[in-house]
């Protein structure tokens, strides 16, 4: 299962289409965001997309009518950090990470994280971290493989 991997989209509404229609055209069967969507608009141009939302607040995300809308209309939210099984995965999801949120992530096999604005993977006592960079600026982004537990990161250099 291809899972679409954003996050810090910073209100970037030409960025989320753009993303949203290559997710749609591959097939994606979930879009994981990691914080940071800064406003209303951007979480309707995703939900528009029909395809099922798992994220979590940023430090952006302090509009009341933004959270209250995510924990309606997602299909799985947290404020701080998310935990959930997709495609046999178990997943984390957290826009800031920290070594304080490292023990909430140990039965994890693959945690994504945002915040930094930067596209990276590294491994960390067999988790999996996962880093898909920021639509506020540009096109950065990755595609996940549940299947492979393969990522490929998708950015202005490709395009």
């Amino acid at each position: 299962m291809k899972i679409l991997i954003i996050g810090d989209s910073h209100g970037n509404i030409t960025n989320l289409k753009h993303v949203l229609g290559f997710a749609k055209h591959i097939k994606c069967k979930a879009v994981i965001h990691t914080g940071d969507w800064n406003n209303l608009k951007s979480l309707e141009t995703v939900f528009n997309y029909n395809i099922p939302i798992y994220t979590v607040r940023g430090n952006a995300d302090v509009d009341p009518k933004l959270i209250s809308k995510l924990k309606i209309r997602s299909e799985k939210f947290a404020e701080d950090f998310l935990k959930f099984k997709i495609g046999g995965v178990k997943i984390g999801v957290l826009h800031r990470f920290t070594k304080d949120q490292w023990l909430m992530a140990n039965d994890c096999a693959v945690l994504f994280t945002g915040h930094y604005h930067s596209q990276k993977e590294w491994e960390v006592d067999g988790i999996k971290i996962i880093r898909p960079g920021a639509l506020e600026n540009g096109i950065n982004f990755a595609i996940f493989d549940t299947k492979t537990k393969m990522v490929e990161f998708i950015n202005d250099d490709k395009i």
